[in-house]
């Protein structure tokens, strides 16, 4: 079948997920939106033309790859389980949840058990890639399934890595978020003494992105978060949910983890005060040493 002909079904319509399905649709593909909260799925399926449907199972009989963005493990199982009770050989599921390695495996038995397969497919680039179709793909499974499910990949992405067998694309991920744990760490802690002595947060963060200490975060978060604007472009009870599954991979590795267990104490502190919808770069209301701006 050709790429422009493919039929696909999209889970999950949250603050990516809409998007990247709006992506998959104008490249023609998208048949059909299923979400939690079914009155988002007719709303999204009013507006550009495609079905919603409420039953998994018909999501599958009428696919030939199926997107998932959802939260849970349990989810995704769930959603694999139904996808295979409609028996369709050749699905194809593609999973850019953020899950365990070994969940992602389960839920690829799940598939396989029934005559179709699965591509672990998280994502990282945020709201904001999700957006602008530039999210980074970290993809695990079998090369032939993964060549199937590409040309839906690239209606949202900008990049996509084929990094091993099932599992491969959670483990990436899983560096992905201490990287993302830790550069947060750094920048809201450097900002915070930098608001303390009185630097010029116009000059401060200008010369900060031209040297060294160059990253995306300063660069999309900096100015907001000094301004006290944590709209979320990654929600932080998100990475508290990742950053879990994370350390259970580190401490089976037998590797160190303290970057993560500090950011788990620090943002687990947020959450207990309700924060947990807002962004990463809220981590700077700890630094400051109140959480009350």
């Amino acid at each position: 079948m050709a790429a422009q002909r493919r039929t696909v079904g999209f889970v999950g319509l949250g603050a990516m997920g809409a998007h990247m399905a709006r992506h998959v649709h104008a490249r023609g593909m998208l048949h059909a939106v299923l979400n939690r909260s079914a009155e988002k799925a007719r709303s999204l399926a009013r507006e550009l033309g495609v079905d919603a449907v409420e039953d998994a199972s018909e999501l599958a009989r009428d696919c030939d790859v199926i997107v998932t963005c959802v939260t849970a493990d349990a989810d995704v199982i769930a959603l694999c389980d139904a996808f295979a009770r409609a028996r369709r050989p050749g699905l194809v599921v593609v999973d850019t949840s953020t899950i365990a390695a070994t969940s992602a495996m389960r839920a690829a038995a799940i598939l396989r058990s029934a005559g179709g397969d699965l591509v672990d497919a998280p994502v990282s680039g945020g709201v904001e890639g999700a957006r602008t179709g530039t999210l980074s793909v970290m993809a695990g499974g079998e090369a032939e399934t993964l060549a199937r499910a590409t040309p839906v990949l690239e209606c949202f992405a900008a990049r996509i890595t084929h990094m091993g067998s099932v599992g491969a694309g959670q483990n990436t991920k899983a560096v992905n978020q201490v990287l993302v744990a830790g550069i947060a760490q750094a920048v809201c802690e450097g900002l915070a003494l930098g608001e303390a002595l009185g630097l010029p947060a116009d000059k401060l963060i200008p010369t900060l992105q031209a040297g060294a200490a160059a990253c995306w975060f300063l660069d999309k978060r900096g100015a907001t978060m000094l301004a006290g604007d944590y709209t979320p472009g990654f929600k932080l009870g998100l990475l508290v949910k990742d950053l879990h599954i994370v350390r259970e991979m580190a401490v089976s590795a037998g590797v160190d983890h303290s970057v993560v267990d500090l950011s788990l104490e620090q943002y687990g502190r947020m959450m207990s005060e309700g924060r947990g919808d807002e962004d990463t770069s809220a981590l700077i209301r700890v630094k400051r040493g109140s959480t009350d701006r």
